[in-house]
């Protein structure tokens, strides 16, 4: 069974309904043999979300969320399964032997919120809020095995052969995952007309976006050589700076292992203890549904209203060449969202056990004229090579991996300073001027703009605003 919520399914009173959530407080858990505060901050298992729970009527969209933000939230415990097991099964070394926190390759929070909790850094103080972005402290450090601080080679930087990851803001996410769903069914669909035709090359153009083309031979094989900027499996991934995960489920399955060492139970089993760490049942099946259906419905960003210096700012955006890829918005067919368990990426189709309408609150995406959404996020979903300057050192990846970069969408950019993926730019100015490779005409195109040209190209991007009051709902 699918269960459906539209706008007016929001507005049902319950009793549940009714009673405020406070996530400042937590109920220890108290049982002979454990100490008060040392249980389970997700509290026992026969008490926590489970799948079936989200496919009731019972539960309104309110009441999901406020699953999915207690995931969000909460500070995990050992007792939750917080860190790794012994390094013979697989655990990582901690720093100093402390047992607990390792901070240059994951083990590096105790909480999702910890690292996406800025609303808005164009402020004194920063805007704080759930589901906000994060400045360059609480960047992630991603598999590295060496850096050089003290400059040993003398080469005149600090060496570093992992990934450097500036947490984005997380609103809006739900637009995003829905437009990708529609263009991987897109693709898959030319994918299927190419294999029908053999021999004749199918233009890849989705959503107005170029991906190449493919041809297939009589015996169905598909030349792939003519793909650009996606996979070679044709699925739209567009999560992750390199664009690596097709929905936030999937992020959020590896950021739960990587950061925090929480297992979920769909990669690893239930009632299996993968990590040796004495915990199973990490994190269930249904508080990653719960998770994923919060973090997809919180608010969109904004744009401000345009005085007559951002609306030229917005005409230079477009003659620079900037919306070449910041696509301005896509609009998606379908207004509802839908949530699958287990998912098939290369059917979004399959296996959905919920379904949300965007255009109602909280997320308010607005309805296209044709039906479904317009989803105003300047981005084409499509990974681009950013040229040797932004080119990372991964020693983990391909040259041509380290240099992609799926193109960074722009909208709340006013509020979401540092800027490009390891954060390096502190204003938007100096992130334009860091851009190379496929950009670099554009790029040199705005630098030979006046003075007065960039400061209107400037405006225009201050006024793409994140939501003021994110997650209210799930937060009185």
């Amino acid at each position: 069974m699918v269960t459906r919520y539209k706008k007016n399914n929001l507005r049902t009173a319950t009793l549940a309904l009714l009673l405020p959530i406070c996530l400042s407080v937590s109920f220890p858990v108290r049982s002979a043999g454990v100490v008060t505060g040392d249980g389970p901050a997700l509290g026992p298992l026969e008490s926590r979300t489970r799948q079936i729970d989200l496919q009731s009527d019972v539960k309104s969209l309110r009441q999901i969320r406020q699953m999915g933000i207690k995931i969000f939230t909460t500070q995990f415990r050992h007792a939750d399964g917080f860190g790794d097991g012994p390094i013979e099964l697989g655990g990582r070394p901690t720093l100093q032997d402390n047992g607990t926190f390792l901070r240059v390759n994951g083990l590096d929070s105790q909480t999702c919120v910890a690292c996406h909790d800025v609303v808005s850094a164009d402020a004194a103080p920063a805007i704080l809020g759930v589901g906000g972005s994060a400045g360059i402290g609480s960047s992630a450090m991603f598999m590295t095995r060496a850096i050089d601080a003290a400059d040993a080679t003398g080469n005149g930087f600090a060496a570093f052969d992992g990934r450097l990851i500036n947490p984005p803001a997380l609103f809006g996410v739900g637009g995003v995952q829905l437009v990708a769903k529609e263009m991987t069914a897109k693709l898959q669909e030319l994918k299927r007309q190419a294999i029908n035709n053999p021999g004749v090359q199918v233009q890849l153009n989705v959503k107005g976006v170029d991906f190449g083309h493919v041809v297939a031979d009589q015996a169905g094989n598909l030349d792939t050589a003519g793909v650009e900027g996606v996979d070679l499996d044709l699925v739209v991934r567009p999560f992750g700076r390199k664009g690596e995960f097709a929905t936030v489920r999937q992020f959020d399955v590896g950021a739960l292992m990587f950061h925090f060492g929480m297992q979920p139970v769909e990669s690893v089993g239930r009632d299996v203890d993968a990590d040796g760490d004495g915990v199973a049942n990490e994190i269930t099946i249904g508080e990653l549904s719960a998770l994923e259906i919060f973090l997809t419905t919180q608010e969109r960003p904004v744009q401000l209203s345009m005085d007559k210096f951002a609306r030229s700012g917005f005409r230079q955006f477009k003659r620079v060449g900037c919306a070449g890829c910041h696509k301005p918005a896509m609009n998606t067919k379908n207004q509802y969202l839908s949530y699958s368990y287990p998912e098939v990426e290369t059917d979004p189709g399959l296996n959905v056990y919920f379904e949300v309408d965007l255009t109602a609150p909280p997320s308010g995406f607005q309805k296209g004229r044709r039906g479904g959404l317009v989803v105003p996020m300047f981005s084409d979903l499509k990974r681009h090579d950013m040229g040797p300057e932004l080119a990372e050192d991964f020693h983990a990846a391909t040259a041509q991996q380290n240099s992609e970069f799926i193109t960074a969408k722009l909208w709340g950019v006013a509020d979401s300073a540092p800027y490009l993926h390891d954060g390096r730019a502190l204003t938007l100015n100096e992130a334009i001027y860091l851009h190379g490779g496929e950009a670099q005409s554009v790029r040199d195109t705005y630098v030979a703009l006046s003075i007065p040209e960039k400061n209107e190209l400037i405006a225009f991007l201050l006024t793409l605003r994140n939501p003021r009051n994110p997650n209210a709902d799930v937060l009185e």
